[in-house]
């Protein structure tokens, strides 16, 4: 009979479902940690033995303390072989709990490098890899000395926030210091960092024992940052296959990943490529699957869906059984998502033969096109963003920290 394994799901974001439904049918135990706020979501029951919910979910030691106590009472009676962290702000409370439980994985110094972009941009840079000049926020003089060495503008970034959220850009040392002393007591969560004008890409990957199983490169239209504070259209496409650039991507991707320390694990990386000098420099990584329906556009280009393929990798690593990925197909992929001025929008206009998703989620309309060309699928992100533009489009300032 096949051994059952305990996985421990920690998502206080909705996300991760096509994981828990895969480990669930491949005979898994799955059980779900997640926020309180978050029990009404649809999460997918029937493939979870329980949930536990968090009040606070926020990375606080007393947090963590009450999450501790709370799995070691379930621990007594249940086992558990598997602690994976879901999203981003889920990364520390996996760490914390398996070093607690000396259970196999990411541990807390490690998962550092992976969340705390501080972290990652002097480990990168003690690496060997290029990254925007930067800064930390500990030492006045030190900062003075970074503005007065570095050409503005610059952008001031939260350390352990996600996407664009919290980032403020500056034009002066003066107005530089004005947001510095603007944080007070939180200025040492935050970092400086010299803006770099030019294209930004994503790397979606897949790692199993320190090696590369998958990569897929993929290049926003509109850097993530002019999106969210610019109000514009979130756009893009997957690399041309086998280009310099292409390679120049993953090549550096799998530094950063020997670097950091990345094991097994599904992992999205960022990466800007200068208008400048035309070098890739590291933006940020994280272990887990990309967020904004980029899973879904990785998927329309390779055939390989990252979160069924991450849960079907973690129960190999516990049988011992050899892990095979299916032969991605090389297709190109595109994705347009916008926020919508109504709370459901008509996504008909998505009628072409290549359209592969189309977005069903209120005050957005969005969809996936693929195509065995890339000029096409770039084609209809146009044809898209002009219909969305004009008939649908709606902006909100980007807030200061997340929601749920």
């Amino acid at each position: 009979m096949k051994k059952q394994f305990s996985f421990l799901c920690i998502a206080t974001y909705f996300k991760g479902v096509d994981f828990m439904k895969s480990c669930g049918e491949l005979g898994n135990n799955v059980y779900l940690i997640t926020s309180k706020k978050l029990e009404g979501k649809p999460w997918p029951r029937e493939y979870l033995k329980d949930i536990f919910y968090l009040e606070d979910e926020a990375n606080t030691p007393e947090n963590f303390e009450n999450m501790l106590k709370g799995v070691a009472y379930l621990m007594r009676s249940r086992k558990i072989d598997c602690i994976v962290s879901l999203d981003d702000f889920d990364v520390e409370k996996g760490a914390f709990l398996r070093e607690s439980f000396r259970i196999d994985g990411m541990g807390l110094t490690t998962a550092q490098y992976f969340r705390d972009k501080l972290a990652m941009r002097k480990r990168a840079l003690n690496a060997g890899i290029k990254v925007p000049p930067f800064s930390d926020l500990f030492h006045d003089e030190t900062i003075t000395q970074y503005l007065q060495s570095t050409q503005a503008p610059w952008v001031i970034k939260p350390r352990s926030e996600a996407s664009a959220t919290g980032i403020k850009k500056v034009h002066s040392l003066e107005e530089a210091w004005q947001v510095i002393h603007e944080l007070g007591d939180r200025r040492h969560q935050f970092l400086i960092e010299q803006f770099k004008p030019g294209n930004v890409y994503h790397v979606d990957s897949l790692s199993l024992h320190g090696k590369f199983m998958f990569s897929r490169s993929s290049g926003y239209l509109d850097t993530p940052l002019s999106v969210a504070h610019g109000g514009g259209i979130f756009r893009s496409v997957t690399v041309e296959f086998e280009s310099t650039l292409d390679k120049s991507l993953k090549k550096v991707n799998e530094q950063v990943m020997e670097a950091f320390g990345m094991q097994s694990s599904a992992s999205h990386s960022e990466f800007i490529v200068s208008k400048d000098d035309g070098e890739v420099y590291f933006l940020e990584t994280s272990s887990r699957v990309g967020g904004a329906n980029l899973m879904e556009m990785v998927e329309a280009s390779s055939g390989i869906n990252l979160w069924r393929e991450w849960a079907r990798l973690e129960t190999c690593i516990l049988s011992g059984e050899e892990f095979t990925l299916p032969t991605p197909q090389k297709l190109y992929s595109g994705i347009i998502v916008s926020l919508s001025r109504y709370q459901h929008s008509d996504s008909s206009f998505f009628n072409d033969k290549e359209v592969f998703w189309i977005m069903d989620m209120e005050n957005h309309v969005g969809g996936i096109v693929r195509s065995e060309s890339r000029e096409r699928v770039l084609e209809l992100l146009a044809k898209y963003a002009d219909i969305i533009g004009r008939d649908y489009h709606a902006s909100a300032p980007s807030p200061d920290k997340p929601t749920n």
